[in-house]
């Protein structure tokens, strides 16, 4: 899902001269209004538990290979709704994130950050892109839509969940609400101190603090949208908490290729 500050600045200046294709001439194109998710959406229902990924399953899942080829066929331009395009985007990213796994990278490490969301590159409409310009150069400044970081999941424990189906344009706003409040609630990417009025937040609101900022004005009043407790949502609108991050978990969100499928 993310490249950042962990990456060296040599890192990310290699990524400076990329450009993310603007336009598609797929092969053997699928219609738009003839393609769905639904294999991804099978795969993922089979395969995904509570956001714990069973990649051993997954890599001979006949179903995810054919969506990845799919998406090679496809012009996203050509979707018919903004929704459709957004939808399209998270649910690639998402493929592409899994595809990365399944294929020997790891964003564990700086190195391994680096192969995995930069010097990878995957197939989308005849073009090539990688996932931190899919990210950073389309999704985001596309779409202007904070609640994409709750959405792409980047293989990561630290990540948002992978959600057991797909997106989709019909859903698409209530999913990505459920997903924003799922991760905002969840105390091992999130917590609160009452008494000492820290909010511990994922380094995803670091990272993307601008983002967030120019939607709610600041971070503590993006967080208060999605909180269930409605006291700390209103300790939160007064702006009295002081902001901390908490470290990344870089480490699988699930079976990882050499062990046996235990679902």
């Amino acid at each position: 899902m993310k490249v950042w500050g962990t990456l060296s600045l040599t890192l990310i200046l290699l990524t400076g001269c990329s450009t993310v294709p603007r336009t598609f001439i797929p092969e053997q194109p699928i219609p738009p209004e003839e393609f769905t998710h639904g294999v991804f959406n099978k795969a993922l229902h089979d395969h995904v538990s509570e956001g714990v990924v069973n990649y051993p399953a997954i890599a001979k899942d006949s179903r995810f290979a054919l969506y990845v080829n799919q998406l090679n066929r496809v012009d996203p331009n050509a979707l018919p709704t903004r929704n459709h395009r957004l939808a399209f985007w998270i649910n690639a990213y998402n493929a592409f994130a899994i595809k990365g796994i399944l294929d020997g990278y790891s964003p564990r490490t700086k190195f391994g950050q680096y192969r995995y969301f930069i010097s990878r590159e995957y197939r989308v409409g005849g073009e090539t892109l990688n996932l931190y310009d899919l990210e950073r150069k389309l999704l985001i400044p596309d779409f202007r839509e904070p609640r994409i970081h709750f959405a792409i999941v980047c293989a990561s424990q630290s990540c948002p969940q992978l959600r057991s189906q797909t997106y989709t344009p019909e859903m698409l706003n209530q999913q990505l609400e459920d997903s924003a409040r799922r991760f905002m609630n969840d105390s091992t990417r999130n917590r609160f101190d009452r008494e000492r009025k820290i909010a511990y937040l994922s380094k995803i609101f670091d990272w993307f603090r601008d983002d967030f900022v120019a939607h709610s004005g600041s971070l503590t009043h993006y967080v208060k949208q999605y909180v269930h407790d409605p006291v700390l949502a209103r300790e939160l609108e007064k702006e009295t908490y002081t902001v901390e991050f908490l470290d990344y978990d870089w480490s699988l969100n699930g079976i990882p290729l050499s062990e046996t499928p235990s679902y």
